[in-house]
């Protein structure tokens, strides 16, 4: 069993455990010539933490309803968590699906 660090916080060392657990973590790619914000939880109202460079691969852990939102894959109200406190819109995320392709956040 892998030690604990105990710099890191227990959200990101739980990402750390569950992408180490699932070896068949699929990254999506983002919309082509887009930056993306990346934010605190599933909506627009929520502050931005970084934004991706362009060309981007982001894994998916789970998704959530949230802002709806248009871009580059169509309007959605899904979101996409990408790391702990880390939120993306999937209408910039491709998929290959209108739907959810991971199981809900809770």
């Amino acid at each position: 069993m892998a030690e604990k660090s105990l710099d890191e916080p227990a959200a990101e060392q739980n990402e750390k455990a569950v992408a180490a657990a699932d070896v068949s973590l699929v990254y999506y790619s983002v919309a082509p010539g887009t930056r993306l914000n990346v934010r605190s939880g599933p909506g627009t109202s929520y502050q931005i933490v970084k934004i991706l460079p362009y060309d981007q691969k982001v894994p998916i852990f789970c998704q959530t309803p949230g802002t709806r939102v248009t871009g580059y894959y169509g309007t959605s109200n899904i979101w996409d968590r990408i790391g702990p406190n880390q939120y993306v819109s999937d209408a910039y995320v491709h998929t290959g699906s209108d739907g959810y392709v991971a199981g809900r956040c809770v």
